[in-house]
């Protein structure tokens, strides 16, 4: 078996293909640069390259693919838009998946995707998990609420340096969860006939609101927040005037995103049976609060050795050097 992995330089997909290949499977990553990649070949996998927004370049790639995992969505870096890359990338590959005979594809949408047709995001992913239903290949749909490793850079690094966290509208409680964990569940289906042709929620152990996650962040930094509100009606504001320039469409269709965000309506699910059909063990899936405490705990140490070398610098500095000069008389 030789599985595909795509948008395996990212958040999640890194994380699938370091699982992947720790459990043995032959692994290749379509990437647009070999450069940025050069950490997937040092894990050992297969690097070729190829852009979904280039469907020439997907054939070649899946020659001898017979799973792929597909973990690629659009940046808020990208100059691409989520359209061109999370609709239109999408369907290419999965027309070239199917024309190259691809035994199975996992892929990754978000829960209650169906619930928001409003947020392009969402709605695109809910067309994307009927195209691919539709589209004759083997498929397993893992539907995700959040990364707990996004919550750093929203939540803990803004809090350490006391620059302003913010918060919009009603924070909506997300069952976030380690992309390790997720990526476990992705692997695992590839062995788990019950998986085929099915969807699933794969979400953390409980769903968490952005008020809870400050003041645990608080608790484990020893730290006070800044909290900043931004007025959804302001975000609405903000979004529709981007809206007018041709470079903001694709800031305006992520500002759309934190209407699911700010809706107060959960992103949580039921795993237990999920568990069952899965194989795994729901005890060792990483909490919140395990995760943000390792984090800060690792923080906090490599703090006080940086404050330890500064304060020892400084009084080496302060010694009476032994070739100081002796005023003559």
């Amino acid at each position: 078996m030789t599985l595909l992995i795509v948008g395996a330089t990212g958040t999640l997909g890194r994380q699938v293909a370091r699982r992947a290949i720790d459990e043995g499977y032959k692994v290749r990553c379509l990437v647009r640069s070999s450069k940025k990649a050069a950490f997937l070949k040092e894990w050992g996998a297969e690097l070729v390259l190829g852009d979904l927004c280039y469907p020439e370049t997907l054939p070649g790639a899946l020659e001898g693919v017979t799973t792929i995992i597909d973990a690629a969505t659009s940046r808020a870096t990208d100059s691409l838009t989520i359209k061109q890359v999370d609709w239109e990338g999408q369907v290419a590959l999965m027309q070239a998946a199917k024309a190259a005979g691809v035994e199975r594809f996992v892929f990754f949408s978000i829960i209650d995707a169906d619930k928001y047709p409003e947020v392009p995001l969402m709605e695109i992913k809910r067309c994307t998990e009927l195209f691919l239903a539709e589209s004759g290949l083997n498929y397993t749909i893992l539907r995700l609420a959040g990364f707990m490793q996004g919550l750093i850079g929203q939540y803990g690094i803004p809090i350490l340096e006391g620059q302003p966290v913010w918060v919009t509208g009603e924070s909506s409680p997300i069952a976030y969860m380690d992309t390790q964990d997720i990526a476990k569940f992705a692997v695992r289906a590839l062995s788990v006939p019950e998986t085929q042709k099915q969807a699933f929620p794969i979400v953390g152990t409980r769903a968490w609101s952005a008020e809870e996650i400050i003041s645990l962040c608080e608790r484990l930094s020893g730290k006070d927040a800044k909290v900043t509100r931004m007025p959804l009606n302001l975000l609405r504001a903000v979004r529709g005037f981007v809206r007018f320039f041709q470079w903001g469409w694709n800031v305006a269709d992520r500002l759309a995103f934190t209407e699911v965000l700010a809706s107060g309506k959960p992103l949580n699910a039921q795993m237990d049976e999920v568990y069952q059909v899965f194989g795994l063990d729901q005890r060792e899936t990483a909490t919140l609060e395990s995760y943000l405490q390792e984090y800060f705990s690792r923080i906090m140490k490599k703090l006080k050795e940086l404050n330890y070398e500064k304060t020892k610098t400084k009084k080496e500095k302060n010694k009476r050097s032994p070739f100081k000069k002796v005023n003559s008389q």
